[in-house]
């Protein structure tokens, strides 16, 4: 039996160590943040990740009284700065802002550190935007049939640029020649007859005259450019491809964190100045879907562009 000195301790030893326990995942949700917040850009300044972070972390900063921070980490087509926050600690401090090329990367780069679809959990898939194909105004392609047709009795003749090997915009020719029967030559850099690449970044060429845009690659036309028809009106159906901006956070953190910032990217992004900028500025149709609609958007993604990568022998630059 035992005394009642001891049950006395017993019952002491417990409450310190009920003290000294973490907080309840419920805890940590409620008081987070208590300290700066990081978002990490995994690309340069500049581009469309980087303004549409810094927009956020305005927004975040006052609605949750805590300072949310832009910190760009480039490198690697965006994979330095993910591995960075994938080995962060899961704690709620460390976030980060992906772009498309998050989706081609692990097949596109060996040996990446860390694992695309586990060591990151999703947030929320912010939003997406079709891709533009324009010319000079002084070529004679008016509409995508007409590079079709001229390469078709020329191959190899007509040159598209895109930003680099493996861009979506890359993939998105190679997809698009592979279903068409057609071929033209890659140069990511120099002169060349079409130019793929972001509606936003194209659409003040376009609406100066310098560029004439002739097909978007959504199944449906853009905001951005409504008098340009989509691919899937000129002879390919159903075909679409979508540049996208994510947010994810290390696997691992407390769910109430997850949660409660998701429902703060929702408050942030129903503000109708932030939402008419990011469409307006950056070309986007707002998403803001759950967490587990990411995350199958992100695993759609992954094989549909790593089997493009795989079949085609890509590389990058």
């Amino acid at each position: 039996m035992f005394s009642t000195s001891f049950v006395r301790i017993a019952v002491a030893g417990l409450a310190i160590c009920a003290a000294l326990a973490p907080p309840p995942a419920t805890a940590q949700g409620t008081n987070w943040p208590t300290k700066p917040v990081k978002l990490v850009v995994p690309f340069p300044p500049g581009g469309s990740v980087d303004p549409l972070a810094r927009l956020l972390a305005v927004r975040l900063s006052e609605s949750m009284g805590q300072q949310f921070i832009v910190e760009n980490k480039p490198g690697a087509s965006g994979s330095i700065g993910t591995a960075f926050v994938a080995k962060s600690a899961p704690d709620g401090y460390n976030f980060i802002v992906v772009f498309d090329t998050h989706a081609v990367n692990p097949t596109l780069i060996p040996n990446m550190p860390f694992d695309t679809l586990k060591d990151l959990a999703p947030i929320m898939l912010v939003g997406t935007a079709p891709m533009a194909v324009a010319t000079n105004p002084a070529k004679p392609y008016k509409t995508f049939a007409d590079v079709t047709n001229a390469a078709k009795a020329k191959p190899d003749t007509i040159s598209y640029g895109t930003v680099g090997n493996g861009s979506l915009g890359h993939l998105t020719m190679t997809l698009v020649q592979q279903a068409g029967g057609f071929k033209v030559i890659h140069v990511p850099y120099g002169q060349v007859d079409l130019a793929v690449g972001s509606v936003a970044v194209l659409a003040q060429h376009v609406r100066s005259g310098k560029l004439r845009a002739i097909a978007v690659t959504g199944d449906k036309r853009s905001h951005t450019m409504p008098d340009v028809p989509a691919l899937s009106e000129q002879g390919f159906p159903g075909f679409s491809a979508l540049a996208w901006w994510g947010v994810l956070a290390p696997a691992g953190t407390p769910k109430p964190i997850l949660d409660k910032f998701h429902a703060e990217l929702v408050k942030a992004l129903n503000l109708p100045d932030l939402r008419k900028t990011l469409t307006e500025q950056l070309g986007m149709d707002l998403v803001v879907s759950t967490p587990d609609g990411l995350q199958k958007f992100i695993a759609a993604e992954v094989a549909r562009w790593g089997k493009v990568v795989r079949d085609n022998n890509i590389r990058a630059d």
